[in-house]
């Protein structure tokens, strides 16, 4: 019988190193400048509008929206990470309130969050769906489909993508180590089950196949991911399915 075996959410989130930049969330940190809120970002937008240009300039992106698409992406990615990291190590997550998250706009990938306190939360499907579907990834949408014109679709089939990446990438990390019984496979297809999220794509055990296409294969010298709903780049499609 395998004794799992948990301690409480420390003020550094220490367990989190580890496991990698997706992972990792400062806490307790005074930044070298201000940064604006999460909140902050969804309410005015200029932090977005910010991200979206430095992540085309980066891709060579020939439209706003397909960068819009890469920069929400990366940024569920970090979310999701650090939940599903803290509710396998910890068996709690700390309450991410867009109003504590402090995020750098001009940081490199993967995003650089730090949260200004830890508050412990219960690590149950619908507390983490509260926090990071209804609390960041509805008001970063909506503020990304009002301003770039991106199928609501495709950017909840980009929250699902990264949702199942994050799972993917605790479930590696925890078979390199040995530690196979740190997982949030039951976790992460609970949240699958919940709109928005419910009908992106089909998650099983860790592999995901979506029913959108994030737009990353129109790019210069990009492709389809590997969860993609396309087997190949198009070779001309304005617009991509959104799910």
């Amino acid at each position: 019988m395998l004794l799992l075996l948990f301690v409480d959410l420390d003020p550094d989130l220490a367990l989190l190193r580890p496991l990698g930049g997706f992972f990792v969330l400062r806490t307790a940190e005074v930044p070298l400048r201000p940064l604006p809120t999460l909140a902050q970002a969804y309410g005015q937008g200029d932090p977005l509008a910010f991200r979206v240009r430095k992540v085309a300039d980066a891709l060579h992106a020939p439209e706003a929206r397909i960068a819009a698409s890469i920069a929400q992406q990366g940024l569920a990615a970090r979310l999701w990470s650090v939940m599903l990291g803290c509710a396998a190590l910890y068996d709690q997550v700390p309450d991410l309130d867009p109003a504590l998250l402090h995020w750098d706009p001009d940081g490199s990938a993967p995003d650089d969050l730090r949260l200004a306190e830890v508050r412990p939360r219960p690590a149950d499907p619908a507390t983490v769906a509260d926090l990071v579907l209804h609390g960041h990834l509805e008001p970063l949408n909506a503020a990304l489909s009002a301003r770039y014109r991106i199928a609501p679709g495709l950017l909840r089939g980009n929250a699902g993508s990264a949702l199942a990446g994050a799972a993917r990438q605790l479930d590696q990390w925890a078979r390199t180590q040995g530690r196979t019984e740190v997982t949030a496979r039951a976790l992460t297809a609970e949240l699958f089950t919940r709109p928005p999220l419910a009908g992106t794509g089909t998650f099983t055990h860790a592999a995901f196949r979506r029913r959108s296409c994030c737009l990353y294969y129109r790019v210069p010298g990009g492709g389809v991911c590997g969860d993609c709903c396309f087997t190949r780049a198009p070779r001309s499609s304005p617009r991509a399915p959104s799910g």
